[in-house]
């Protein structure tokens, strides 16, 4: 890839810093707690692209953020913003690492472009470098969005594949993290408690991103801080989007349904109606043909007829 398409392709698909720097601020309640506890908290960015993690860390103040990438045109931008980085391979920069030096190990979008062997590796050598209580997020795109998940995932050459939240979210339990949380990102919030859901927004509403907070085991008077951050529930997942567009479809049937049968009603009872009509005029003319009215005037009838039969 030629220097500097990445951070072009970025830059016009991703979006601007300081998008991507105000959608960071979800994970402040997660990172605040450490700053408090930790004074001057190390924390490495792997992949910081354009560093907005860093920058964001930087304005908090109470973090030493560092960052490592090793896309040229990327780091240019840390370097206008004075922010720390190293032109380095994420793994080596964690295997360089003391144990339990870090207060924070980050990778947002870095996940989907490493084979699944070095994720395994980068989650491991996180969790040594970690201080208790510390934490790994990693973002990714949601694969539970069937539009990310089947096209826009595939706009990105340097893409290896999807990843699953559970699947990504078991790595670290496996490998001893106390605690992980799946963070659903970026959905649309008038979505999100809408009554009136197309079928479109089923293929694209889910959460386009998502992250896996994982923390390394911690001491009480740290842990007690993230009883409530760990227990919410974060964006919209296929189940519940589908889950609302099926149960809107019912109710949108029984409507339909109910108006049918009120159609129906109305048409038979119009029937219903005309059959009496009918009925009564039967009834009205076999009383006139059997009254006595009829029968005495049976033979001027006839006679009537006959002249009329003479005069044609």
């Amino acid at each position: 890839m030629t220097e500097h398409f990445y951070k072009a392709f970025e830059d016009q698909h991703r979006g601007s810093r300081e998008l991507i720097k105000s959608r960071l601020n979800v994970y402040l309640p997660f990172i605040t707690p450490l700053r408090n506890y930790y004074e001057n908290s190390q924390t490495i960015d792997l992949g910081c692209g354009r560093g907005e993690w860093l920058e964001l860390l930087q304005d908090l103040g109470g973090f030493d953020a560092h960052g490592v990438d090793l896309d040229q045109g990327m780091l240019a931008v840390c370097e206008a913003q004075g922010l720390q980085y190293k032109h380095q391979d994420a793994l080596t920069s964690l295997i360089e690492l003391e144990d339990e030096s870090q207060s924070i190990v980050t990778g947002f979008h870095i996940a989907e472009h490493i084979p699944f062997e070095s994720l395994q590796t980068l989650v491991q050598q996180a969790l040594r470098v970690l201080k208790p209580g510390g934490l790994l997020i990693l973002e990714t795109p949601n694969p539970e969005n069937i539009v990310v998940g089947t096209a826009e995932f595939y706009m990105d050459p340097t893409h290896n594949q999807p990843i699953p939240p559970n699947l990504l979210a078991f790595i670290p339990g496996h490998y001893g993290f106390e605690k992980t949380k799946i963070v659903r990102l970026q959905e649309d919030q008038d979505l999100k408690h809408s009554d009136s859901i197309q079928l479109i927004d089923v293929l694209k509403g889910v959460s386009p991103d998502y992250a896996v907070v994982a923390q390394k085991k911690a001491p009480d008077d740290l842990a007690s801080n993230y009883e409530t951050v760990f227990a919410q529930d974060y964006g919209l997942n296929l189940e519940v989007l589908a889950e609302k567009y099926h149960q809107q479809e019912i109710q949108k049937l029984a409507q339909l349904t109910a108006a049918l049968e009120l159609r129906f009603q109305a048409a038979e009872a119009k029937t219903q109606a005309a059959e009496a009509k009918t009925l009564a005029a039967q009834q009205h003319i076999q009383a006139l043909l059997t009254s006595k009215s009829w029968q005495l005037t049976k033979p001027l009838r006839a006679c009537l007829s006959f002249v009329q039969r003479l005069l044609k």
